[in-house]
């Protein structure tokens, strides 16, 4: 439960209450962790001890569960017409206020005509369309233009293969967000225990700080081109950052995020007048290849490219995002589309810039000897002063984005640990220890990049490779929550997007395999190792796939007799309060997995370091 969930009239260290409808001699207390068995048992059981129609809570029960583990108690008979609860968050009118508009709860179903569905979508949009676009942030038009550099139109094709791990792991997050109502980081530690957690967190606080340090990299770059000092140029940017997210308005905050989105369609222009060769294009997204052949080099490169698409940020921010803009299970399909939106803009921005960089370099000395962003800038300023320059606005304006994304993920990622109010909603006075974790990390990661000497291309080479390793045990506990029906309910995963998703995470890990092999043994053919590793994972997806039939047909008949739930039930169920859920119990097999997957993460992690420095010359 996390802090943004309770009215703010309410002290922080007390949990949510909704008054209730009629006067009662006595007042629950927050339930005992004994009451969910009472609270799950089967609608024919002897009634629980307290009342199933808990205060200020949703109706969920809509056994959408099987027997043995039901989403919640038997379901009254006004679920479907009552409108889910307004998050405590809203106003007291309870209206969505976008950037682009303003809509009511109670309007959704009003009417269905395209006006209304568009005008709906305007005020919905933004989650999506801003944790996308965070990621053409500093480190990724470094890691895009690497690649063009490089390796020309080579690398496009990994680009194309995102687009459908985006939206697979996005989706997921919108669906927890909706249902939910509580954040990430909040819902990890609840379900899966404390040092689970913890360990999910500390990985993300550590990653995001060395995230945003690369977005202030790229502001020095940037307004470096323009000849502005850094020492001017990144405390100004710093403080731009608080001043827009602490002003206590989350419409205010959304608009600012859209300008800065609009501004980065600078890259669109630019493209075009860098002569593209629209075949060579053509074929390298759709064939596979590695211009300069497969090196360890490249697949480190290759697995930035990933880290930096898709990086754990996203799904704690988009989450966290969808609540505080107070989204309800009524406007999954709107925040959809705001998804599918902003992973077509996200990809169609990264090849805009790899082949950008290969028309600065072509047919120079440079061609193949990437050194930072900045150089592409004055490769292009050869060619044309204004495409200089434009390429310099366009890094400074993705560094804005990235940095107020990814620093916001990690301040909601704190409020939800520390079970602090969280949202921007609210003043500063009101959240106060929200807004000073956001200034802090702010402050912090700008004074990393004042100091002289400070191995900034270290930390940019190395944050985005580091954030693909990760990708793949977030996505895990992902994958978790959204098959845990206690939390879901009705919204669970269908079994063709598990199935996906287990092969997007299974693919992650054989890249990171590849890296590990390579830096260990530096001699190993990468493209022999790659051949071995990708029939390794081809087997045991096949044995995967045979495992997980054989539990389908078994979990099939269990549920045979569980009816479809109606559209209207499905959108206004919630999830129960994390208080009443019966603890997620692990099987030894998960457990021995999870185990083996965190410490080779481990181990990944510090053989990339090592691989980081090596390649930054300082080993």
């Amino acid at each position: 439960m996390s802090g943004e969930h309770r009215p703010p009239d309410l002290p922080p260290d007390r949990p949510p209450r909704t008054p209730e409808p009629t006067p009662r001699p006595e007042q629950p207390r927050a339930p005992a962790p004994a009451s969910p068995p009472e609270r799950h048992r089967p609608p024919a059981a002897a009634p629980p001890p307290k009342p199933p129609q808990r205060p200020g809570t949703p109706p969920p029960g809509l056994r959408a569960g099987p027997p043995a583990a039901p989403a919640g108690p038997p379901k009254a008979s006004s679920a479907r017409h009552r409108p889910p609860p307004v998050h405590p968050a809203a106003a007291p009118e309870g209206a969505i206020e976008g950037a682009l508009g303003r809509i009511r709860l109670d309007e959704a179903d009003s009417g269905r005509s395209l006006k209304r569905r568009l005008l709906t979508f305007l005020a919905i949009v933004g989650p999506g369309l801003v944790v996308m676009v965070g990621d053409n942030d500093a480190g990724g038009v470094s890691t895009y233009a690497q690649a063009g550099q490089n390796h020309g139109y080579s690398l496009l094709w990994v680009l194309l293969l995102l687009v459908p791990v985006l939206i697979v792991n996005q989706e997921m997050v919108v669906r927890l967000g909706a249902v939910t109502g509580v954040g990430h980081a909040r819902l990890i530690l609840e379900r899966f225990g404390r040092f689970w957690g913890w360990f999910s967190v500390a990985d993300l606080f550590v990653l995001n700080f060395l995230t945003i340090v690369t977005e202030f990299i790229g502001v020095s770059l940037a307004l470096g081109y323009f000849g502005v000092s850094k020492y001017i140029a990144v405390p100004v940017a710093a403080l731009l950052l608080v001043a827009i997210t602490a002003s206590g308005s989350f419409r205010r905050w959304e608009r600012a995020m859209l300008a800065f989105i609009a501004a980065s369609l600078l890259l669109v222009p630019l493209a075009l007048l860098s002569h593209p060769r629209y075949g060579s294009a053509a074929y390298h997204l759709f064939v596979p290849g590695v211009q300069g052949g497969v090196s360890s080099n490249a697949v480190l490169l290759i697995i930035a490219i990933v880290g930096t698409t898709v990086a754990p940020w996203q799904l704690f921010f988009q989450q966290s995002n969808i609540i505080d803009k107070r989204i309800t299970p009524r406007f999954i399909g709107h925040e959809r589309a705001d998804t599918v939106l902003g992973s077509l803009v996200v990809v169609g921005g990264a090849i805009a810039i790899v082949i950008v960089a290969d028309y600065a370099v072509r047919g120079t000395a440079a061609a193949g000897h990437f050194t930072d962003a900045l150089g592409i800038a004055t490769a292009l300023a050869d060619h044309s002063r204004v495409l200089g320059a434009l390429f310099a606005v366009v890094l400074l304006d993705a560094s804005i984005i990235g940095a107020a994304a990814v620093t916001l993920a990690t301040s909601y990622a704190f409020g939800d640990v520390f079970n602090l109010r969280h949202s921007l909603h609210r003043s500063f006075g009101e959240a106060k220890a929200f807004y000073a974790s956001y200034t802090g990390m702010v402050l912090v990661a700008a004074a990393v990049v004042l100091i002289p000497g400070a191995p900034l291309g270290l930390i940019t080479t190395g944050v985005q490779a580091l954030a693909g390793l990760l990708l793949p045990s977030a996505s895990v506990f992902l994958l978790l929550l959204c098959n845990d029906r206690a939390v879901l309910g009705p919204w669970t995963n269908p079994r063709w997007l598990n199935v996906l998703a287990s092969v997007i995470i299974a693919v992650l890990l054989m890249l990171s395999g590849i890296l590990v092999a390579t830096t260990l043994f530096p001699a190993l053919d990468t493209a022999r190792v790659a051949l071995w590793l990708s029939v390794l994972l081809a087997v045991g997806l096949l044995a995967a796939g045979a495992w997980l039939r054989t539990v389908h047909r078994r979990r099939a008949a269990a549920t045979a007799d569980i009816p479809r739930i109606p559209r209207a039930d499905r959108e206004s169920w919630r999830m129960p309060p994390l208080t009443l859920l019966e603890p997620v119990v692990w099987s030894p097999g998960l457990k021995l997995g999870m185990g083996l997957l965190r410490g080779y993460l481990v181990v990944a992690a510090l053989l990339l370091l090592v691989k980081a420095v090596q390649l930054g010359g300082v080993g």
